[in-house]
């Protein structure tokens, strides 16, 4: 198994824009559930004497939506009464100055309670908003600035995923899993069998020469522990040439229904046919050829002396055939040949015992 480079850039990669927008762009929001429902990330900075908070809150991200984003966050600021200026900035762009705002971008506002409070909020917080902010206060002593650095962690989203295949047994396969999110997501595969055990692969699952055992459903999950990993499937059919696994005997007495029975595995599911020495079989009178998927059954009312003897089953697909005999017995003929077999079996190792005794072997 091996990792390949992604053919793909995320939306995510390279270095988030600013936030306030130069010549009067505004940077893109996303919508999003009104109700914050966990609290992401609380991180606590300073800067000289002054002290800034930074809160952040995420909400569920929108069904098919490839980046999760956060309802809203707070960077906090306190100041004193001897402060004279006070600006927010995003890198070197000024986002507020005092309470003039600088920024077009309609997400954000400032809460200030009483004149102690100076915070900056953005709401609907999107990937474009990762990045320094600072907090800068002039006082009658010395300028002074509070520095926070917003991360956005967006859950992992499968973009990109192979569609159900059908392959021949021997081939190689590879199947494709890419995802996107914040921080990179981790791929893991599993071929949901009963043991369901994880597979070597990551964006790719090479499986080199298939095998019908390794036909079934394939699960890709992405994860990166901001939120519920996402899944998705692939169903993976192998073709194989049929392989007879069962054949059924019988020996009824004449005029009774004698039956015949043959069981095979392939895919596609196997054609039946029906022989008598070289003679293909078919529906008739007092002939019956039934056939359920993998299994054919045949059926021969009025049991005759010439009906007595040796049928030929064949299964097949495109890929190839195979046959078997199965044998109608005569009343007691089938129990005589396996018992002889049984009894010159057990007389040839008791004259061995005796001869062994004998020669003191």
């Amino acid at each position: 198994m091996r990792r390949r480079e992604k053919d793909e850039v995320s939306m995510l990669s390279g270095p988030p824009p600013r936030l306030a927008p130069e010549q009067g762009s505004v940077p893109p929001s996303s919508p999003v559930n009104t109700s914050p429902t966990q609290q992401l990330w609380p991180r606590h900075l300073s800067a000289h004497t002054v002290p800034c908070e930074l809160g952040c809150f995420v909400s569920p991200p929108p069904p098919n939506r490839l980046c999760g984003v956060l309802f809203f966050c707070v960077c906090r600021c306190y100041v004193d009464d001897k402060v004279s200026k006070v600006a927010w900035l995003n890198r070197s762009n000024i986002i507020f100055a005092g309470e003039d705002k600088w920024s077009l971008d309609p997400r954000v506002d400032l809460v200030t309670k009483g004149q102690l409070e100076y915070s900056l909020r953005i709401q609907k917080v999107d990937v474009y908003d990762e990045g320094s902010y600072t907090c800068s206060i002039q006082t009658k002593q010395q300028p002074k600035t509070s520095q926070v650095y917003l991360i956005v962690q967006v859950p992992a989203t499968i973009y990109k995923v192979s569609e159900d295949i059908i392959v021949n047994e021997g081939s190689n396969v590879t199947l494709s899993c890419l995802a996107s999110g914040r921080p990179d997501p981790l791929i893991t595969w599993r071929l949901l069998n009963p043991s369901a055990e994880p597979l070597d692969g990551e964006e790719y699952l090479d499986i080199i020469g298939i095998m019908r055992n390794q036909a079934g459903r394939y699960e890709c999950k992405a994860s990166n522990d901001v939120a519920t990993p996402d899944v998705k499937y692939v169903n993976v059919v192998v073709n194989y040439p049929p392989s007879i696994r069962k054949t059924q005997s019988s020996e009824p007495p004449v005029g009774r229904l004698g039956t015949l029975q043959c069981e095979a595995a392939a895919v596609p599911t196997p054609e039946f046919e029906w022989y008598r020495d070289d003679k293909r079989l078919s529906n008739t009178q007092g002939i019956n050829i039934q056939i359920l998927g993998g299994n054919t059954v045949l059926m021969i009312a009025n049991v005759t002396e010439e009906d007595y003897g040796n049928y030929t089953c064949v299964a097949s697909n495109r890929l190839g055939a195979q046959s078997a005999s199965v044998f109608l017995y005569r009343p007691g003929t089938g129990r005589d040949i396996n018992g002889s077999a049984c009894a010159s079996l057990s007389l040839w190792l008791l004259l061995a015992s005796f001869a062994c005794l004998f020669f003191k072997c």
